[in-house]
C-alpha cells in the first residue's frame, strides 16, 4: 500500500513509515501534518477527487533542516565579469506515520439515490399546485385566441 502526496511543489511516492526530505513546512518540530493525497493505491488504485476525499495521509515533523550548499558560478568571457554565490535549502525531515483510506460509497448508488429523490419530489402533494399553475397560463392563452379572432372577423366584415 502506498500514496502520491503533493507539498511544496512537488510530488512524492510514500509508504508507512518512510522517512523523507521536503521543502519547509510550517509546523512545528514533533507536530503531525496532513498531506495531500494524489493517488491511494492498495488493492486497486484511487485517483478521483470523491475517492481520494476519503485518503488520509498523515507525518511527523522530525527536523527542520538545511540541504547542502549548491556553489552557483556566473561568468561572462572577454567582460571580466565573475560572480559565485552558494544555496542553501530549507528542508523539513517528515516520517509519514499513517495511510488510511476511509470507507467509499459507490457513484453508482449515489447516483442513483439522488435520482429517487428527485423523482419522488415531483410526484408528491406539492407537485401538484405547480402542475396546475403551469397549466393555467396556457389555457388562458387558449381562451383569449378565440375572442380576438372573433373580434377581428367582426372588424373585417364591417
Amino acid at each position: 500500500m502506498y500514496a502520491i502526496v503533493k507539498t511544496g511543489g512537488k510530488q512524492y511516492r510514500v509508504e508507512r513509515g518512510q522517512r523523507l526530505l521536503v521543502e519547509r513546512l510550517a509546523a512545528a518540530e514533533g507536530s503531525d501534518v496532513t498531506l495531500e493525497p494524489l493517488l491511494y493505491r492498495s488493492e486497486e488504485a484511487v485517483f478521483d477527487a470523491d475517492g481520494l476525499a476519503g485518503v488520509k495521509v498523515t507525518a511527523k515533523v522530525l527536523a527542520h533542516v538545511r540541504g547542502e550548499k549548491l556553489r552557483v558560478f556566473k561568468f561572462k568571457p572577454k567582460r571580466g565579469y565573475k560572480r559565485r554565490t552558494g544555496h542553501r535549502q530549507e528542508l523539513t525531515q517528515i516520517e509519514v506515520t499513517e495511510i488510511a483510506a476511509g470507507a467509499r460509497k459507490a457513484p453508482r448508488a449515489k447516483a442513483a439515490a439522488q435520482g429517487a429523490d428527485t423523482e419522488t419530489a415531483g410526484t408528491g402533494a406539492a407537485a401538484a399546485p405547480k402542475a396546475a399553475a403551469a397549466k393555467a397560463p396556457a389555457a388562458k392563452a387558449k381562451a383569449k385566441a378565440p375572442a380576438k379572432a372573433k373580434q377581428q372577423e367582426a372588424d373585417d366584415g364591417s
